[in-house]
């Protein structure tokens, strides 16, 4: 079945006892998780996900709010969850995947056996940047190298920047007027993945999702900055490989 919303391998192995979706940071696409695939255990098919704007989909108009993203991405999953799942996100994406998992268990779908958040603040934890989805360009790009993942010479680049800046402001829009809403904890165990030397996401900011599981979190660090999972890539998935792996398998 073709769906323009995962960008996976198919037929998906046999041997695969769970789907890994990755959702990915602002601005970022289904490219963010290029090679996990070949870094994945044969135990775990990894389902990079392509939102509206970027990669294949640039064409398309992205979302600027959480809310109704996370509804459509629901309706393209729902297909896909006929075997055990786990969801996986980095920054703008941590954010989606836990809303995403919030939404399917208010739709009583099949719930994720484990949820992977990576370089997010809790959803509770309050803004600290100020709002640049209305800025001139200057500023917009200014955030971008402040956060980290474009490289200078691609901000230079006036031809690019065309094309990306409205999928980054639509993301930035996405984050910026998301309102959290206390609802009881997610009955889906959680970890939570963070950069030792995170400027944007320090370890603090990261205890309180803790609050949001009564299944039980775990918080791990690793070495980087805010985009630590891509140097982290082999680490990241060898413990996610592990941990899903205990999911179906738990100690007597």
């Amino acid at each position: 079945m073709d769906n323009a919303w995962l960008a996976w391998r198919k037929p998906p192995p046999e041997q695969a006892a769970h789907r890994l979706f990755c959702l990915p940071y602002a601005g970022g696409g289904a490219s963010a998780y290029r090679g996990w695939h070949s870094l994945a255990p044969a135990s775990l098919q990894v389902c990079p996900v392509e939102l509206p704007g970027r990669g294949r989909r640039l064409g398309e108009t992205p979302f600027t709010r959480l809310q109704p993203l996370v509804g459509a991405l629901a309706d393209a999953l729902r297909p896909h969850l006929d075997r055990p799942y786990a969801l996986f996100g980095h920054s703008m994406g941590g954010l989606l995947a836990f809303e995403l998992a919030r939404t399917l268990r208010r739709r009583r779908w099949p719930a994720p056996a484990h949820l992977f958040v990576s370089g997010a603040a809790s959803p509770d934890a309050p803004r600290t940047r100020p709002p640049v989805r209305a800025a001139p360009d200057a500023e917009v790009k200014a955030e971008l190298l402040a956060l980290g993942g474009t490289p200078a010479e691609l901000l230079d680049d006036d031809d690019l920047m065309d094309v990306m800046l409205p999928t980054m402001r639509a993301d930035f829009s996405v984050l910026e007027t998301y309102e959290y809403r206390p609802e009881p904890p997610l009955a889906v165990p959680m970890t939570v993945f963070g950069g030792t030397a995170d400027p944007l996401v320090p370890p603090t900011a990261l205890r309180d999702w803790r609050h949001q599981s009564a299944a039980g979190s775990r918080l791990r660090l690793l070495p980087g900055g805010h985009f630590f999972l891509h140097p982290a890539a082999a680490d990241l998935l060898t413990d996610i490989a592990a941990t899903l792996a205990r999911t179906a398998h738990p100690a007597a």
